[in-house]
């Protein structure tokens, strides 16, 4: 396993990130117990959550689940580094939602019980909140830090220029401030590289990349359709995105016979290679996904390959297509 500095902190987290959606949702619990200690076992240190999910059972499950996990014992609490989120309602009061001051601190406290720990190793704002001011985000944020709940702050979903507002802020409160975002990107949504990842690196926020086959869709997409074993792919976002990208996609997948290239791993070989990615955050569901994402860390993309990825997935502003044109 491959490990990096999580941005300008010291904290060194695996460059493959265990996303947990699936958990307990699309597979079973004692499926996600066991994907979770192979995650470990092959040095995936940084497992990462949000107190919404699991809403498909109940809002929280997904933490409820981690939770169990943890309290198998054998260490896994100290050898895992565990990031959560906060923003999404968790019930329909209108205070229960948002990044006030009082959610912040609640949510976190729910978030505790709810995985069995005592803290929380990265604690990400699952979007901006454009009526909480900077001020109350960060008190609450440096309470948390105080009182030893949670070591470090991340942001997600967030826009560059909502980077250097939140940081300048921080930095005004002399208080390290945003240390990750977690954004999306793929070979097909290639957007934060024009603000976000620049303003991440100069101010040393580590990229999270979510979404890197961009819900299936860069999974062998048609193949797995004609074959009918489509899962993701076959509905959501992805399928949008196909129907409008088909003959790009077709493209892709061809390239990816000619190299005898799983496509889904090279998808995320290419993003794990991009400049300012610290990790990307995978969703398998079954222990071979899992063992794909490894296979892709140790791919290494010479110079042609890039460029052929370039001409099919051209970046913004270099021919490629302006946000959200036919990605989603």
């Amino acid at each position: 396993m491959q490990y990096a500095r999580l941005g300008r902190t010291a904290l060194r987290v695996s460059r493959l990130c265990l996303g947990t959606l699936n958990l307990g949702v699309r597979m079973s619990t004692d499926e996600s117990l066991q994907l979770m200690d192979q995650a470990l076992e092959q040095g995936i240190n940084f497992f990462d959550t949000a107190d919404q999910y699991g809403w498909q059972v109940r809002r929280g499950f997904t933490e409820e689940v981690i939770g169990e996990w943890l309290a198998l014992g054998g260490g896994r609490r100290d050898r895992v580094v565990l990031g959560t989120k906060v923003f999404n309602p968790m019930s329909d009061r209108p205070n229960d939602q948002g990044l006030s001051a009082r959610h912040i601190i609640a949510a976190c406290e729910a978030s505790l019980r709810r995985l069995g720990t005592d803290w929380i190793d990265l604690y990400q704002m699952h979007h901006v909140d454009r009526s909480a001011p900077w001020e109350e985000v960060w008190q609450a944020m440096e309470t948390l830090v105080q009182q030893g709940k949670i070591r470090y702050v991340g942001s997600s979903n967030f826009a560059g220029w909502h980077l250097v507002a939140a940081q300048e802020a921080a930095d005004r409160r002399h208080f390290l401030g945003i240390t990750s975002e977690q954004c999306v990107y793929n070979l097909v949504t290639r957007h934060v590289e024009m603000e976000l990842i620049p303003a991440a690196q100069a101010y040393g926020i580590g990229v999270l990349a979510w979404s890197p086959l961009h819900g299936g869709l860069l999974g062998g997409a048609l193949r797995k359709l004609e074959q009918g074993t489509a899962v993701k792919t076959a509905q959501g976002r992805a399928m949008v995105a196909l129907e409008r990208g088909r003959d790009t996609i077709a493209e892709y997948e061809k390239l990816c016979a000619e190299l005898e290239t799983d496509p889904a791993e090279l998808a995320m070989a290419w993003v794990l290679s991009r400049p300012g990615v610290t990790s990307i955050v995978v969703g398998p569901r079954t222990p071979e996904h899992l063992d794909g994402a490894r296979r892709a860390l140790e791919m290494r993309l010479d110079e042609d390959v890039l460029a052929r990825i370039d001409r099919l997935f051209p970046p913004i502003g270099n021919g490629g297509p302006a946000p959200e044109a036919w990605a989603w």
